[in-house]
């Protein structure tokens, strides 16, 4: 009777391909260590204080911090006092990038957060939950001469949260406030060579607009975006990675097809599983190079969450499909109570997704954190305890038909361990990648941790996937009667109980076929 590969394969075998994707995971880390630079840059901007005498503030005129058309500046307020410059008549310039710099498609995001320096002022203290009010403008040109082409504008408000470490008096006058950084703006592509922020607080003591927010000294804003090498180091591995995944699943559909039966369940899923890797890993941001496509965040986001969501329903269809219980299964209707959530639960990731990077298409100042928002999503499932629970009957067994079993329970442990150290690796990339520097320094020699993560755990989800597709693909190989009932010394009411569930020849596993007989039993 044929199982899957994992079931008929030796030990030696196994573990000579467990070696084989090991080293191709070390590789992947390695990669992304040695020779991927780190995933992005941060880059600090000040912004220059303009003079705009213009009356109406709206018009398609637009003030340069430095270069040959730079505008008037202020050194501080102090001076717009003295000079009788209204608040209204000061914009806030930056220029991305910086002077003899440019911008490159390779970058593939930005991503901007600001900073405000508010000092502290007794007759202008900052209110309680004020909030501050932005009149911002972004434009681009591809020429150091050539005319500002206008992106976006907004009108965005932000929540302030500050705090004063001294007391508030006399003496503490000119200390700044510690605030949280805002979150400004996030374009999807990089696609032009220079980019310019105008920055406006306007005020209006009737309404309330910009009032009690404290002395705004400077606006400051630090820009992300993706590195050039590190991207060209990405979009290799996809290439790479593409045709792998592809030519692994057409093999493995190609077995379950010239078998005498309908394909299970939980091959269907693992197929399904096959697939959505394989739309994360079609490279089609080289298309991103050449044409100005600003919603390939969101693109990427959805790629992303219907692999999770697929991973999520293999995991719990995989286990469910081995638990020793007498629930018919082998059927996507019985899981939904397990699935239905995580379909939820992905929807509504999408829907915030859309709220906030689907918004961004057209207006990249907006963002949802500056709401109260949050989601809890959690998923578990009790699989170890039930398989560990019937190896009590196992002794029971004639010793030839134990050992088999034995050997197939371990295997199933075994890629259950993996499947759990690969969600770990995963957890742990995200701490480490909030807490480290970075970078690791042994000698001469620099490793990039961030990016050898980025890289190694791509590569590791690719490898699982992989791995599922060839070790769960049916085997060719066939038991006989007599090898199947004589040397595995089963009689024929074991024989009976074990092959219940089976229409065919080429039936579901061995270690399904062994939890329906400990659950009928």
């Amino acid at each position: 009777m044929a199982g899957a590969i994992i079931e008929n394969m030796s030990t030696r075998k196994l573990c000579i391909v467990g070696g084989i994707l090991l080293v191709l995971q070390v590789i992947a880390f390695l990669v992304g260590g040695l020779i991927a630079p780190s995933p992005t840059t941060a880059v600090p901007y000040m912004s220059v204080k303009c003079i705009d005498v213009r009356k109406n503030h709206h018009k398609t005129k637009w003030l340069m911090p430095w270069g040959p058309n730079h505008c008037k500046k202020l050194k501080d307020f102090d001076e717009a006092v003295s000079r009788q410059i209204e608040a209204n008549d000061i914009v806030f310039a930056v220029h991305i990038p910086l002077p003899s710099k440019e911008m490159s498609p390779w970058f593939q995001f930005m991503l901007f957060i600001m900073q405000l320096d508010i000092a502290f002022k007794m007759d202008n203290d900052l209110k309680e939950n004020a909030e501050i009010t932005l009149d911002v403008s972004l434009a681009y040109r591809d020429d150091m001469f050539d005319d500002w082409e206008e992106i976006a504008h907004a009108i965005e408000i932000r929540k302030l949260k500050c705090t004063f470490g001294s007391p508030k008096t006399v003496e503490s006058e000119g200390r700044h406030y510690d605030c949280d950084f805002l979150p400004f703006m996030e374009i999807g592509s990089v696609a032009h060579k220079y980019y310019l922020i105008n920055i406006r607080l306007p005020v209006n003591d009737r309404k309330g607009i910009n009032v009690g927010i404290g002395e705004i000294k400077d606006i400051r804003l630090v820009g992300i975006h993706q590195n050039g090498g590190f991207t060209k180091v990405w979009f290799a591995m996809k290439t790479f990675l593409t045709p792998s995944i592809l030519i692994i699943m057409v093999w493995y559909w190609r077995r379950i097809t010239l078998m005498t039966r309908a394909p299970v369940l939980l091959e269907k899923v693992i197929f399904a599983l096959g697939i959505s890797m394989t739309f994360i890993n079609i490279p089609v941001e080289w298309f991103s190079i050449g044409f100005d496509w600003t919603w390939m965040l969101l693109f990427g986001d959805i790629r992303q969450g219907i692999f999770y969501a697929m991973l999520l329903s293999f995991w719990i269809i995989f286990c469910g499909e081995h638990m020793m219980d007498q629930n018919e299964r082998n059927r996507l209707s019985g899981y939904w109570k397990q699935v239905g959530p995580i379909a939820v639960g992905s929807f509504c990731l999408f829907v915030f997704d859309m709220c906030e990077r689907g918004v961004q298409l057209k207006n990249p100042f907006y963002s949802i954190w500056t709401t109260e928002v949050g989601t809890e999503l959690a998923v578990s499932f009790p699989v170890f305890r039930n398989i560990s629970g019937k190896q009590s009957s196992l002794p029971a067994m004639s010793k030839a038909r134990r050992l088999h079993y034995e050997g197939l329970i371990f295997r199933f442990k075994f890629l259950m361990l993996i499947t759990l150290a690969c969600a770990a690796m995963t957890v742990i990339f995200f701490i480490v990648s909030q807490v480290t520097e970075g970078h690791w320094k042994w000698g001469d020699m620099t490793i990039q941790v961030n990016s050898a993560f980025f890289t190694g755990i791509y590569g590791m989800w690719n490898l699982y996937v992989f791995a599922l597709m060839f070790l769960y693909a049916p085997s060719h190989k066939n038991y006989g009667e007599d090898q199947s009932n004589g040397d595995l010394g089963v009689n024929s009411g074991e024989e009976l109980q074990l092959t219940t569930t089976i229409t065919h020849v080429d039936g579901p596993t061995e270690v399904y076929k062994l939890a329906r007989k400990e659950a009928q039993e």
